[in-house]
C-alpha cells in the first residue's frame, strides 16, 4: 500500500475498498466528504494520520479475500451492483424501518420526546428522499450510461450529487439524535432493533454513495459511447 497523508479519502477508498471498514470505524465520510485529503479529516476529527493509515494497510493487508476494484470493472456490472446490493435492499429496509420508528416512537415517546420525535421524523424525510432519489437513477441517469450517453449525463449528476448531501446531513442527525445509537437503558427489543437497522442502514448508505460519488459519476461523465462489456 502506498498513501500518503495528502491523499484525498475518497480516492482511497476506491483503490483500497477494504479502508472504508476504518473509515466507518472512526466515523470518517468517505461518500459526500470523499474529496478532502486524509490528513485534513483526520486533524479535525482528533485522529492521528499516521496511525489511521497503519489500521488501513492492517485491514489490507490482513485480508485473505481481495475486495472488488470497482473502478476496474465495467459500468454496467458497477450499476449492476449498486442496483442489487444497495437499491433493491432499501426497498424492503426502508418501509420496514419506518414501521419500527412510528412504533417505538408512539410506545416510548414518554420516556424521550424530543428524541423519539426527531427520529421519526428525520427517518421519514430520508426514506421519501431516497426513494425518490433512486427512481430517478433507475429511470433516468443509470439508462442514460448504459446507453453510452454518460458524458451527457452531467445535469442528473449535479442533481443527485445534492440529494447525496442531502441525504448524508439526515445520516449526521439521526447519529446525533441517538447519541451515536447509543441504547438506552430498559430499552425494548423493538427500540434496540431500530437503532441496530439505523447504524446498519448509515453504513450501507456510505458505501452506496461512494461507489456513485467517487466511482460511477466520474467515470460516466468522462466516457463515451461503448459497449456494454468494455470497461472504462
Amino acid at each position: 500500500m502506498s498513501v500518503t497523508s495528502e491523499a484525498k479519502v475518497g480516492d482511497i477508498a476506491t483503490q483500497y475498498p477494504l479502508a472504508t471498514r476504518v473509515f466507518a470505524r472512526h466515523g470518517i465520510d468517505f461518500c459526500c466528504g470523499g474529496g478532502k485529503p486524509i490528513a485534513e479529516v483526520c486533524t479535525k476529527a482528533g485522529l492521528d494520520v499516521s496511525a489511521v493509515l497503519a489500521e488501513i494497510e492492517s485491514e489490507i493487508t490482513n485480508r485473505e479475500t481481495k475486495a472488488v476494484r470497482w473502478d476496474e470493472r465495467p459500468l454496467n456490472e458497477l450499476i449492476e451492483h449498486i442496483l442489487s446490493t444497495h437499491h433493491r435492499p432499501l426497498d424492503e429496509e426502508l418501509p420496514r424501518l419506518q414501521a419500527l420508528a412510528q412504533k417505538v416512537h408512539d410506545v416510548h415517546v414518554d420516556k424521550a420526546p424530543d428524541m423519539l420525535s426527531g427520529v421519526l421524523s428525520v427517518f421519514s424525510a430520508l426514506r421519501t428522499e431516497l426513494e425518490q432519489h433512486m427512481l430517478k437513477e433507475e429511470k433516468v441517469l443509470f439508462p442514460m450510461i448504459l446507453a453510452g450517453q454518460g458524458a451527457m449525463t452531467g445535469g442528473p449528476v449535479v442533481v443527485m450529487e445534492q440529494e447525496h448531501e442531502v441525504a448524508g446531513a439526515a445520516l449526521k442527525q439521526l447519529r446525533a439524535l441517538t447519541n451515536n445509537f447509543e441504547v438506552p437503558e430498559g430499552a425494548c427489543n423493538s427500540w434496540r432493533a431500530l437503532w441496530a437497522g439505523l447504524e446498519a442502514i448509515e453504513q450501507d448508505l456510505h458505501e452506496h454513495i461512494h461507489l456513485e460519488n467517487n466511482i460511477l459519476f466520474p467515470r460516466a461523465l468522462s466516457s463515451g459511447p461503448m459497449p456494454l462489456g468494455e470497461s472504462r
